[in-house]
Parts: C-alpha cells; sequence; structure tokens
C-alpha cells in the first residue's frame, strides 16, 4: 500500500487570452469613439427658456455687472469684497435663513464675481442660490 500523499495538481490561469480579447477590445473603442475638442465649442450663456418666472416672497436679488460691481435688491454695494456683499445681503434677507438668494450675473462677469456672491451668502447661512437667465426670445432680439 502506497500511503504518500499525492501532489495536487495547482489550478493554472492562463492570462494570454484574457489580455488578447481586452487589446482587441480596446482597438475596437479606440477606432470606433470620435473626440471633440473644446475650442471647437460655441458656447452662449445664460439663456434658458423657461414657462414662467417664479415670485419668491422671500427673496434677494444680487445683481453682478460684468466690471466686477453688485448691487442688492437695487442698491449699489459699496466694496466688491465678500464681507460688504454678505452685509448687504444680510440686512435684504427679511426672512433670515429662508430666503431665497437669486443670482443675476451678466454674461460676461467673470466666474469670480459669481463665486464671491455665494461665498458672502454662504457666510451669513443663506443656502437656497438660484441663478437668473433670459429667454433665448429675449437674447435674440438683443
Amino acid at each position: 500500500m502506497n500511503f504518500r500523499p499525492r501532489a495536487k495538481d495547482e489550478p493554472e490561469i492562463n492570462l494570454i487570452p484574457f489580455i488578447d480579447v481586452l487589446l482587441v477590445v480596446l482597438i475596437f473603442l479606440m477606432l470606433t469613439t470620435t473626440y471633440s475638442k473644446f475650442t471647437e465649442m460655441q458656447l452662449k450663456l445664460p439663456v434658458a427658456d423657461v414657462d414662467a418666472q417664479r415670485d419668491y416672497p422671500r427673496e434677494v436679488l444680487v445683481a453682478v455687472s460684468s466690471d466686477g460691481r453688485y448691487m442688492v435688491n437695487r442698491q449699489a454695494v459699496s466694496g466688491r469684497g465678500p464681507e460688504a456683499l454678505a452685509e448687504s445681503m444680510a440686512e435684504a434677507a427679511k426672512a433670515g435663513k429662508d430666503s431665497v438668494v437669486i443670482i443675476s450675473a451678466d454674461a460676461t462677469a467673470t466666474h469670480q464675481s459669481v463665486i464671491t456672491v455665494m461665498e458672502a451668502a454662504r457666510r451669513i447661512g443663506l443656502s437656497q442660490i438660484t441663478f437668473a437667465t433670459q429667454s433665448s426670445a429675449q437674447a435674440g432680439s438683443k
């Protein structure tokens, strides 16, 4: 009788066919994918089509001009920093933290100007922010 344990055959995973299939799939995807260049995009912002403009009873209207000046509820803000803007917005927010901030930014205003408005709203605890746009019919007439 032979009592020596037999050597168990270890299962072997052959990765070569798997790699071949993945390379074929990769080549197929590379040949069929179309790439668009960002330099070819023509963007015109901000324009949106809406049925009717909603009227918020507790709204804080913040206008941002193309040169970075701010107006809160049609009152000019003396400074351009988030501190002065936050102070003006806090005075205009009659409903407190339930007020809605509506940002009306010029299409050529810098992103930093809009971010400053959002930062000022965050500092005084206003979390409901929306952006005002014009309809495409209004944009075409100008």
